[in-house]
Protein backbone atom coordinates (compact mmCIF):
# COMPACT_ATOMS: atom_id res chain seq x y z
CA UNK A 1 0.00 0.00 0.00
CA UNK A 2 2.65 2.00 0.22
CA UNK A 3 3.98 1.74 -2.83
CA UNK A 4 0.27 3.25 -4.10
CA UNK A 5 0.26 5.84 -1.85
CA UNK A 6 3.47 7.11 -3.04
CA UNK A 7 2.41 6.59 -6.53
CA UNK A 8 -0.79 8.66 -6.43
CA UNK A 9 1.55 11.79 -5.10
CA UNK A 10 4.49 10.91 -7.60
CA UNK A 11 6.18 13.32 -8.44
CA UNK A 12 5.97 15.22 -4.65
CA UNK A 13 6.98 13.89 -1.89
CA UNK A 14 5.32 12.82 1.32
CA UNK A 15 6.25 12.89 4.94
CA UNK A 16 5.89 10.26 7.24
CA UNK A 17 2.73 11.11 9.13
CA UNK A 18 0.88 11.84 5.94
CA UNK A 19 1.87 8.35 4.89
CA UNK A 20 0.62 6.70 8.35
CA UNK A 21 -2.79 8.70 7.92
CA UNK A 22 -3.33 7.58 4.41
CA UNK A 23 -2.78 4.15 4.85
CA UNK A 24 -5.55 3.16 8.11
CA UNK A 25 -4.62 0.62 10.84
CA UNK A 26 -0.76 0.04 9.75
CA UNK A 27 1.54 0.82 12.78
CA UNK A 28 3.96 3.15 13.03
CA UNK A 29 6.76 0.33 13.00
CA UNK A 30 5.33 -1.68 10.67
CA UNK A 31 5.46 1.72 8.32
CA UNK A 32 8.91 2.28 9.30
CA UNK A 33 10.25 -1.19 8.45
CA UNK A 34 8.57 -1.21 5.46
CA UNK A 35 10.47 1.84 3.97
CA UNK A 36 13.03 0.75 5.12
CA UNK A 37 13.01 -1.75 3.32
CA UNK A 38 11.45 0.03 -0.15
CA UNK A 39 14.25 2.74 0.65
CA UNK A 40 17.07 -0.49 0.88
CA UNK A 41 15.68 -2.22 -2.37
CA UNK A 42 15.76 1.51 -4.48
CA UNK A 43 12.44 1.62 -4.95
CA UNK A 44 11.57 4.75 -2.72
CA UNK A 45 14.09 7.58 -1.99
CA UNK A 46 13.97 9.31 1.53
CA UNK A 47 15.04 12.90 2.75
CA UNK A 48 15.56 14.27 6.12
CA UNK A 49 15.07 17.88 7.27
CA UNK A 50 17.31 18.92 10.42
CA UNK A 51 14.89 20.49 12.02
CA UNK A 52 13.40 19.33 16.00
CA UNK A 53 12.26 17.14 15.53
CA UNK A 54 13.78 15.80 11.92
CA UNK A 55 11.34 16.07 9.02
CA UNK A 56 11.18 12.86 6.76
CA UNK A 57 10.36 12.63 3.28
CA UNK A 58 10.04 9.74 0.78
CA UNK A 59 9.90 9.65 -2.89
CA UNK A 60 9.07 6.94 -5.29
CA UNK A 61 12.61 6.61 -7.78
CA UNK A 62 12.04 5.61 -11.38
CA UNK A 63 12.12 2.07 -9.93
CA UNK A 64 9.44 2.30 -7.86
CA UNK A 65 7.37 3.67 -10.42
CA UNK A 66 7.36 1.20 -12.62
CA UNK A 67 5.79 -1.01 -10.16
CA UNK A 68 2.82 1.14 -10.07
CA UNK A 69 1.37 -1.26 -13.35
CA UNK A 70 2.10 -4.08 -12.35
CA UNK A 71 0.93 -3.71 -8.63
CA UNK A 72 -2.61 -1.76 -9.94
CA UNK A 73 -3.23 -4.95 -12.09
CA UNK A 74 -3.11 -7.32 -8.97
CA UNK A 75 -4.97 -4.68 -7.27
CA UNK A 76 -7.62 -5.31 -9.40
CA UNK A 77 -7.53 -8.85 -9.80
CA UNK A 78 -7.90 -9.29 -5.61
CA UNK A 79 -11.06 -6.66 -6.12
CA UNK A 80 -12.57 -8.70 -8.62
CA UNK A 81 -12.02 -11.97 -6.94
CA UNK A 82 -12.13 -11.24 -2.68
CA UNK A 83 -15.99 -12.59 -2.57
CA UNK A 84 -14.70 -15.64 -3.91
CA UNK A 85 -11.66 -15.81 -1.75
CA UNK A 86 -13.62 -15.20 0.83
CA UNK A 87 -16.29 -17.99 0.23
CA UNK A 88 -13.51 -20.36 -0.13
CA UNK A 89 -12.20 -19.15 3.12
CA UNK A 90 -15.21 -19.56 5.19
CA UNK A 91 -15.78 -23.13 3.49
CA UNK A 92 -12.20 -24.34 5.12
CA UNK A 93 -12.81 -22.62 7.94
CA UNK A 94 -15.05 -24.71 8.62
CA UNK A 95 -13.94 -27.86 7.74
CA UNK A 96 -13.29 -30.38 10.12
CA UNK A 97 -9.26 -30.81 10.72
CA UNK A 98 -8.29 -34.32 10.99
CA UNK A 99 -8.83 -34.21 14.99
CA UNK A 100 -12.46 -33.07 14.40
CA UNK A 101 -11.62 -29.31 15.46
CA UNK A 102 -13.23 -26.51 12.62
CA UNK A 103 -9.94 -24.89 11.60
CA UNK A 104 -9.29 -21.75 12.64
CA UNK A 105 -11.14 -22.22 15.78
CA UNK A 106 -10.44 -23.13 19.50
CA UNK A 107 -11.79 -25.20 22.01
Amino acid sequence: MAIKVLADAAPQEVRFAELRRRMPGVSQKMLSVTLHSLTRDGLVTRRVEPTVPPRVHYRLTELGLSLEIPLAAVRAWAERHMAEIDRINAINDARPDSDGAARGRSS
